[in-house]
């Protein structure tokens, strides 16, 4: 009867052993495949980042382009301001000795 109970305990403690051993493996086997899932969605992040950031690039270049095409067009509107007053001007002149009874 001694043997028996020696023969319990055993197997009890074996199985016990057995049965931690198995919740440690099946604790690193759930952190491994938690820490694959965060590294692909680091990598998602990351993907999507990049895309963002030439998204930005190619904005920026756009707006660059945009302020050029914009400054050349304030640049030719001072021009024709400035040939409209000359004009203006011109007129003026004209008006004046038609008034005076020139020509």
């Amino acid at each position: 009867m001694l043997m028996n109970v020696d023969i319990t305990v055993l197997i009890g403690i074996i199985g016990t052993l057995f049965g931690i051993a198995l919740g440690v493996w099946k604790a690193k086997k759930d952190e491994e495949k938690i820490i694959k899932d965060e590294t692909v969605q680091d990598t998602v992040v990351a993907t999507k980042l990049d895309y963002i950031s030439k998204g930005v690039d190619d904005i920026r270049l756009d707006i660059k382009a945009q302020d050029k095409r914009i400054s050349d067009i304030i640049e030719r509107l001072i021009k024709v301001e400035e040939s409209s007053k000359s004009a203006h001007y011109r007129i003026d002149n004209i008006e004046k000795i038609n008034n005076n009874g020139g020509i």
